[in-house]
């Protein structure tokens, strides 16, 4: 396959954003203004930012800057180390703000492929070039300029759009399974939900409990009404937990230098768990810190001030079945061992309730750092279900965790493949038939 040497200026427009005045920002509006924060630079692909509350823009706009739906943007600031060369494609028309930290690429009619683009700026030659020319401040710029003066070697423009055919299919069924695990866990949430806080959960003869008329009674320790026969506790009477493993910079390693370590960056506000967040620990351990699939874990520590939206200190999981050999987890994070590990199911969703997380916020101790006091946890007083309707929950949770692990592991295989198979293609080295 033959290659041709081009400047990205000849193959591509690259147009910075409006400046946007912090005085328009607002929590609500028509726009949304387009950051750093919605590029996912590990999956090369478009996020919602969450990081903030005002992303909305209620000011004037030029037309120019409200974005179409498959248009290419890369960042102009490396607010993470990486971000420089990314690319996301809008998913929405009007609804997303050009901002001046955003660069948006057009592609020439006839020199390049659209797809093709996507994928050939966020490669490592282009990245490299934009590394070593960024402005070396505190926080790293890029420009419209840079860009376009980064070399590159392309196939004729038949060649492109094969080799993007194949990442975009590996891609689409990366973007397919995340949905589909978004769904499982959405089925969890609403089964947890109708079960254990409507009360509708199914009676002897299949009927939701509470609807139907099941008999409730008043628990003057809650001081609301739970249904018969539901015990309350202090939680700290059913379980023991340790913390996981102290470390130190030298005893982490790269990516298989060491054995998977759970750690703070591993939970996320939306109670999945966060696969770009796992360290990896090759410093000594005993076996009662080695976790196992499944296992309920709980983050202790949160690096940034208490905030509903995203805060995961007191956020809970069950560890993902996605590992080959020993797991172990920081001492940024809790392992909960209780007597009935039916248990852990039920107490998992309760934990990351958005009532339960306004109350355990309340024993986040720290300034810069926040640590949980864990009596907070331990003396809540929690109703506790039947041990046959706990069953039953458990049953249909862990097969959707098993399920969400399944998927987890097979998006991690086509990751690696699009991965391999990226700068193979794109130097020509594997050519599509």
């Amino acid at each position: 396959m033959e290659l041709k040497e081009y400047k990205l200026g000849d193959l591509i427009e690259v147009t910075r954003g409006m400046s946007l005045p912090g005085e328009f920002y607002s929590t609500e509006g028509e726009y949304i203004r387009l950051t750093c924060g919605n590029f996912d630079y590990v999956n090369n692909s478009f996020k919602e930012n969450k990081s903030k509350d005002d992303l909305y823009y209620v000011g004037k706009i030029k037309p120019e800057f409200i974005m179409e739906k498959g248009d290419i943007i890369t960042p102009l600031t490396e607010q993470a180390i990486g971000l420089l060369g990314s690319t996301a494609i809008i998913p929405e028309s009007g609804k997303y703000i050009q901002s001046q930290d955003v660069a948006k690429v057009t592609c020439k009619k006839g020199m390049i492929d659209h797809d093709f683009a996507y994928y050939l700026i966020p490669s490592k030659c282009v990245k490299e070039q934009l590394s070593a020319a960024a402005q070396q401040t505190k926080i790293r710029h890029t420009s419209p300029d840079a860009i376009k003066a980064c070399k590159v070697f392309v196939p004729p423009l038949s060649e492109q759009k094969k080799i993007a055919a194949v990442l975009s299919a590996l891609d689409d069924k990366i973007a397919l399974n995340k949905k589909m695990n978004q769904k499982l866990e959405a089925m969890a949430k609403r089964l947890y939900d109708y079960w254990f806080v409507q009360y509708d959960f199914p009676d002897k003869n299949g009927l939701p409990y509470k609807t139907t008329g099941g008999p409730m009674t008043y628990n003057p320790t809650l001081k609301r009404e739970i249904p018969v026969g539901w015990e309350v506790v202090r939680l700290g009477d059913l379980f023991k937990t340790n913390r996981g493993v102290s470390y130190s910079t030298p005893t982490l390693g790269a990516e298989g230098d060491g054995v998977p370590m759970i750690n703070l960056a591993s939970f996320s506000p939306n109670e999945s768990y966060n696969e770009k967040g796992i360290k990896y620990y090759k410093g000594e351990y005993t076996d009662e810190k080695v976790l196992k699939p499944f296992d309920f874990v709980m983050c202790n520590t949160q690096q940034t001030a208490i905030d509903p939206q995203k805060d995961i200190i007191g956020r809970s999981m069950l560890v993902p079945d996605i590992f080959d050999g020993d797991i172990v987890s920081s001492h940024h994070v809790n392992t909960i061992k209780l007597e009935k590990e039916n248990l852990k199911f039920y107490l998992n969703r309760l934990f990351n309730t958005k009532f339960y997380h306004a109350y355990i916020s309340k024993f986040a101790n720290g300034t810069n750092i926040l640590g949980l006091i864990f009596s907070g946890v331990e003396d809540y007083m929690c109703e506790i279900p039947s041990d046959d309707l706990l069953e039953k929950f458990a049953k249909i949770s862990l097969d959707i965790e098993k399920k969400k692990s399944k998927i987890i592991k097979e998006n991690q295989k086509l990751t690696a493949l699009r991965d391999k198979l990226l700068p193979l293609l794109m130097n020509g080295q594997v050519v599509v038939e």
